[in-house]
């Protein structure tokens, strides 16, 4: 079935709060998806973001981002009183996320709200507890360890409590229990809101496209918690760490940093921790979207301690083996693999033995840099079709900033017209394409530029803070929008 929908964050959305929440405005958003005549609405990652603000880059696989929390919504359940939250600075600008304020802010708010429920003790917080043990009580200690030791990385830490001695890790759980009991608290109201949110955009008749990323970050409890996983020497660092290779797009590659699997030992054990990664986030989701997904049929893996990605060398991954191990534990799954990257024929191979939709990116067709296979007319049905991703410029925006040849290849490929919008003529390409899903960024319905770029990867500052203003997604572009689903046959 031919469909559209729309990538945002929730932190984009509006919101007197600094940042976008799971309270009316996302609401207010899945009525304007429902109006547009969209039927899926993607998401970046909702974990905890750490220093950096990635959302690539979280404290935990499982957790929800605190500050994705809304407050009006606690108020209304009795857990805040507006004065302790409506007055406090939370940003001068209405278009960006300043992450600094709510680093200051957010936590000693949510400090008053979890004090109270914690008060009351709800079954439904102690049922919470209980089902989602398996990775509550090791986050919820990370997190208190973390804020005892300065907010420094666990390989920082005393050795015992580095190397989750016992003795050690009881001692604290009895010396932080407070702390701890906060952060449980943080978790049931992130979760709570977030089923909310979601039988609501459920009952409205739209489906939330999740995010995994591939890789977990350093300093996370996944690694902490079960660091024979990974690929670590006897002081628990990496040998190795994630990357991409020198290209067309950057003469050093991409060095992430993240610590890289021990695929042997995952594989020894049937794959487990991928089996209920997939299974959570599933089960938090509609559909999954699972990023670099060709780091499964080959990664790319730098030597720790490099300064860039040039050292490098690739490695083969787990292959089809994980995603047969996963299918037979938990069934068909509704997945979407982000094919995007250097293309070997082993990821064409893996993908096409998964039968997941791979992604095409408009975007991507057009530049002298990398054409691959992204022009409309290459496209498959089974795949899934994008103007640009959070790690592009918005349409406006490349045209504004990418070289003049490829601009004019895609103007006179696609017959764009001034008048119309270029922004409005690629969508239209996305939307009047094969591919069964086409989804758009929120930025180029918006018809915005460079500025609202998301993030440009390989950089630092300055990303993932564009924020949508009040009143942006009205009924007029929801009409527009609705306008031209119907002409190209994608109505939800």
């Amino acid at each position: 079935m031919r469909a559209a929908g729309v990538l945002l964050h929730l932190s984009s959305l509006p919101s007197p709060y600094g940042m976008g929440t799971m309270g009316q405005s996302a609401r207010s958003f899945v009525d304007f998806l429902v109006q547009s005549g969209m039927k899926y609405w993607q998401l970046l990652p909702i974990c905890p973001t750490s220093y950096g603000d990635s959302p690539y880059q979280s404290f935990s696989t499982f957790a929800g981002n605190p500050y994705f929390i809304d407050l009006d919504l606690l108020e209304e359940e009795g857990l805040l009183q507006k004065s302790e939250y409506q007055n406090l600075p939370w940003g001068d600008d209405p278009a960006r996320v300043d992450y600094g304020l709510l680093y200051q802010n957010r936590f000693r708010v949510l400090a008053l709200a979890c004090r109270r429920l914690l008060a009351r003790s709800p079954n439904q917080y102690e049922s919470f507890c209980n089902e989602n043990r398996f990775w509550l009580e090791d986050y919820a200690l990370f997190m208190a360890l973390k804020h005892q030791n300065g907010g420094g990385p666990w390989t920082q830490w005393p050795q015992p409590l580095k190397n989750r001695e016992p003795q050690a890790l009881a001692r604290a759980r009895e010396e932080l229990g407070e702390e701890v009991d906060f952060w449980k608290a943080v978790q049931y109201l992130f979760f709570s809101q977030w089923r909310s949110l979601k039988e609501y955009a459920n009952s409205r008749g739209i489906q939330i496209i999740g995010d995994l990323p591939i890789y977990v970050a350093a300093d996370s409890v996944d690694v902490w918690s079960d660091p024979s996983a990974f690929q670590l020497d006897e002081d628990l660092l990496p040998t190795q760490v994630a990357g991409c290779p020198p290209d067309g797009f950057s003469a050093t590659g991409q060095l992430w940093g993240n610590p890289l699997y021990d695929w042997e030992a995952m594989a020894r054990d049937g794959f487990t921790w991928w089996i209920r990664r997939i299974q959570v986030l599933c089960s938090t989701y509609d559909i999954l979207r699972i990023d670099h997904f060709r780091g499964f049929a080959g990664y790319y893996s730098i030597p720790y301690g490099s300064t860039d990605a040039c050292n490098g060398q690739w490695r083969t991954g787990p292959g089809i083996a994980l995603f047969r191990a996963v299918e037979k534990a938990l069934g068909k799954l509704p997945i979407i693999a982000e094919d995007l990257g250097f293309l070997t024929p082993d990821v064409r191979q893996l993908l096409a033995d998964s039968g997941f939709p791979g992604m095409k990116v408009l975007e991507f067709g057009f530049d002298s840099r990398d054409g691959g296979d992204y022009l409309p007319h290459t496209y498959p049905r089974n795949c899934v079709v994008y103007t640009g991703t959070h790690d592009n410029e918005p349409i406006l925006g490349w045209f504004d900033t990418a070289p003049a040849d490829d601009t004019a290849l895609a103007v006179e490929y696609l017959r764009l017209t001034r008048e119309e919008g270029y922004h409005w003529g690629m969508m239209a390409a996305a939307w009047a394409s094969v591919g069964d899903l086409a989804i758009v960024q929120a930025q180029d319905l918006l018809g915005l530029g460079h500025s609202s770029r998301m993030n440009t990867p390989s950089t630092l500052g300055g990303n993932w803070c564009w924020r949508a203003l009040p009143g942006a997604f009205d009924h007029a572009l929801a009409a527009k929008i609705h306008r031209q689903l119907e002409l190209y046959g994608r109505l939800a």
